[in-house]
């Protein structure tokens, strides 16, 4: 009896796939070994031990099989990428304001993948993907579809509810991977400050590129010093007051001067950063700190600052703003100039452009240079913010430079600047660099370093009150009655062609601080507000002008925030002086009160034009 060759004996296994191959090398191993040499009876018993063999083969083989696709399907993995499910190697900690509220969240999004050769069914696959992720082209998925070869990238972003939907499909072909997905829950609640982090979860602007160190630690909530009860007041009238107005652009902050911690900051116009792709690129720009402005009369809040400090003048100190000043190839106006004979104090609340460039040029250019280096105004702002600008500045303090700057030409600083330069004004003295950073409880704010007396700053808190009851910045003050609201208004007229653009196109601000009373070692805060180019309406009586344009919204936003801050209502506040020459005619003992913290009364100043270097010039 012959016995029969074996399947796999001679069979030749070169042209076979390697894995088969292997197999079938095995079994034809198995067969010769169980077939040599065997009586009939023994060729049967090995016959049932190959067909043991080979079954437990084939059992090996479909548990291989399972496991591999078991995996393939609950793991969705792709090689070199990490598998979904796995940590993410870049995790973000929230963004959170001062109290804890949440600025930004890392949520768990998806991006997938098709690796076309081994999708089964192109159709039925183009069809389910392409009802599940509407967003994405058909054409585009018919054109990778198509492909013989390789791994795309199809769609982002997606949340685990959709990344199940896909899943759940079961299709070949069809691969997830993990991805940074940062969400924004305030949508454009303080937008620009917040900022914005890359998809692969590094910060890219606002306090999300200026904290990335500590928050890729993610040891943690990284708590800023916005407080999102003010931001949300402080946006909603800047806002409003922007769409309302017509501007181009607008600004608004809130600082607290004792910490140097920004309570708010806004910009308008804003986006929502939840999609970004959707906004214009000027949508997204901070202007309280990537952008430079001219910024008119709130710079004579420096000026009298340095005049004062110097003590060279003080508040009852006379100057003649009779006539226009006439400098070499320029010639200095008043808007409103009252008087022939103006007080410091009356220039202040006058906002003199003709008084504040005499009193310059009577300190000298060398003081004027002196001082707003110290206040930080030829300089960009210290802070965390990568977007704070550089500002614009002279190159030579020359007579004509010394006077326009006085009143806040020839020059331009950024918002956050000019908010860092006013806090030392308004704190006792001390200039520090503003933060986004929340103090800790009981931390001290930052040592900082003295740049005016603190008499002086005493001087200009006053000097702030009496033009918030007297001056231009009354209705600040009328908008927030009883929190002791000082401020300064500024109309700064526009370059256009290299010319001021006269009454058509302005930048109105309004610098406000409250309480002006109490001491150096409480609270006190200072408001901006900033209208680029604000448009003629009627309530305004024509008029575009910080006074008439920004300064009421300041008023609205304190009225909102102070009791957010901790501020009461003073009851015994005296009666607001009465209308019509309010500016000029104060009760003396305001005055005396003013001046008891500035020293002796000094001599009325003879208007005299001195160069930078102190010589005369005519």
């Amino acid at each position: 009896m012959s016995i029969a060759q074996p399947p796999f004996a001679g069979a030749d296994v070169s042209r076979a796939p390697p894995v088969w191959r292997d197999w079938r090398a095995i079994l034809a191993a198995i067969e010769g070994a169980t077939s040599r040499g065997l009586a009939p009876g023994e060729a049967r018993e090995a016959g049932r031990l190959r067909i043991f063999f080979v079954m437990a083969l084939f059992a090996a083989a479909f548990v291989y099989a399972g496991i591999f696709a078991a995996k393939a399907a609950l793991l969705s993995g792709l090689e070199g990428r990490g598998a979904a499910g796995a940590p993410a190697e870049t995790v973000r900690a929230d963004l959170v304001d001062r109290n804890g509220r949440i600025l930004a969240v890392d949520l768990i999004r998806y991006g997938l993948y098709i690796r076309p050769q081994e999708v089964y069914d192109r159709a039925a696959t183009l069809d389910a993907v392409a009802r599940i992720l509407p967003g994405v082209p058909r054409a585009r998925l018919a054109n990778v579809l198509g492909r013989d070869r390789g791994e795309y990238y199809i769609a982002g972003d997606l949340s685990p509810e959709v990344r199940d939907q896909l899943h759940d499909l079961a299709l070949p072909g069809l691969y997830f991977q993990d991805e940074e997905g940062r969400a924004y829950p305030l949508g454009e609640t303080a937008a620009q400050v917040i900022g914005l982090a890359s998809r692969d979860g590094r910060g890219l602007s606002g306090a999300e590129r200026a904290f990335d160190g500590a928050i890729r630690k993610d040891s943690g909530p990284v708590a800023l010093s916005i407080d999102l009860r003010v931001q949300a007041a402080l946006q909603d009238e800047v806002d409003k007051a922007a769409v309302h107005f017509g501007v181009k652009d607008a600004v608004g902050m809130v600082v607290n001067v004792r910490t140097g911690e920004i309570l708010a900051m806004t910009s308008w116009p804003t986006y929502d950063p939840n999609h970004p792709e959707r906004t214009p690129p000027d949508n997204m720009v901070n202007h309280a700190a990537a952008t430079v402005y001219e910024p008119g009369s709130v710079f004579k809040v420096f000026t009298l600052a340095e005049g004062l400090d110097t003590g060279a003048v003080n508040i009852r100190t006379v100057f003649d703003v009779c006539s226009p000043l006439v400098l070499p190839g320029q010639i200095i106006h008043d808007y409103d100039k009252g008087d022939c004979a103006l007080p410091l104090w009356e220039v202040f609340t006058h906002s003199s452009n003709i008084g504040a460039a005499k009193m310059a040029i009577r300190v000298g250019g060398e003081a004027e240079d002196h001082y707003f280096h110290a206040f930080g105004l030829f300089n960009k702002a210290p802070s965390e913010l990568i977007e704070s600008a550089r500002p614009l500045t002279v190159s030579r303090m020359s007579v004509n430079s010394v006077a326009t700057m006085a009143f806040g030409q020839s020059i331009s600083v950024s918002p956050l600047a000019l908010a860092t330069g006013m806090s030392a004004i308004l704190n006792g003295g001390i200039y520090r660099p503003l933060t986004l950073r929340k103090l800790d409880p009981g931390e001290s704010p930052a040592p900082g370093r003295r740049v005016i007396k603190e008499s002086t700053s005493r001087v200009m808190l006053g000097l702030m009150r009496l033009n918030g009851t007297n001056g231009t910045g009354r209705s600040a003050d009328l908008g927030a009655p009883g929190y002791l609201v000082g401020g300064k208004t500024g109309t700064a007229t526009k370059l256009v062609n290299g010319h001021y653009d006269l009454g058509k196109k302005n930048l109105a601000s309004f610098a406000a601080v409250f309480p002006t009373d109490g001491g150096f070692n409480q609270d006190r805060y200072f408001v901006l507000v900033m209208m680029d180019e604000p448009k003629v309406l009627a309530e305004t009586g024509g008029f575009t002008t910080g006074g008439a344009v920004s300064a009421p919204i300041a008023g609205r936003i304190i009225e909102r925030i102070a009791p957010f801050l901790g501020q009461t209502r003073r009851a015994d506040e005296p009666d607001e002086p009465p209308p019509g020459r309010n500016k000029d005619v104060v009760d003396a003992s305001v005055l005396d009160h003013i001046q008891a913290v500035s020293g002796p009364v000094g001599p009325p100043i003879n208007p005299v034009i001195t160069d930078a270097a102190g010589g005369r010039a005519r």
